[in-house]
């Protein structure tokens, strides 16, 4: 019996040893307080909460109304693509293609418009003279993307603008 005693007693004694060492390392993403959500949610126009990826929003936000620049990849100017390479850095720390069509094709598996998800990114062609997609954005949600716009810098647009309507391409959902 003390026998049977001592071998249960090594046996949760070594269960108690190994499951300390099975907890998981997870990192719980960074709360924001009820005012940033609230000043994001009415910057993007979209209805925010904890559950939505927040670093995207807010990082995104301080790119807001940074003029378009061809080729540029800073806030004193700055191309679509280098805004969307700009922005997965730092939110998601990936690195991409410097190019519209090389992140398509290198970053990406593609993604139908309806399955879009916070973080996919939104390819359109604005010349029929090519058949790959010359312009990207970050999906956000309800329809909503950001992107750098020529004529305007980097804005929050609608999927549903019929510009966008008219040279949509696909979405894709970065490999991570």
């Amino acid at each position: 019996m003390k026998k049977i005693l001592y071998i249960l007693l090594v046996i949760v004694a070594a269960l108690g040893i190994v499951s300390c060492g099975a907890r998981k390392n997870t990192t719980a993403p960074p709360k924001y307080s009820s005012q940033t959500i609230a000043r994001l949610s009415k910057q993007y126009g979209v209805y925010l909460t904890q559950a939505d990826n927040i670093s995207l929003y807010n990082a995104g936000s301080s790119w807001l109304g940074v003029k378009y620049r061809y080729g540029g990849n800073a806030k004193t100017g700055v191309d679509c693509s280098g805004l969307v390479g700009n922005l997965y850095r730092q939110v998601y720390g990936i690195k991409l293609e410097r190019s519209t069509a090389n992140i398509l094709k290198k970053n990406c598996a593609t993604v139908n418009r309806n399955n879009l998800r916070e973080g996919d990114l939104v390819f359109f062609r604005t010349s029929s003279l090519s058949k790959a997609p010359s312009h990207v954005g970050i999906y956000l949600k309800n329809g909503k993307f950001i992107h750098s716009s020529s004529s305007k810098g980097v804005i929050v647009s609608s999927l549903s603008e019929p510009y966008f309507v008219r040279n949509w391409f696909t979405g894709g959902r970065v490999k991570r």
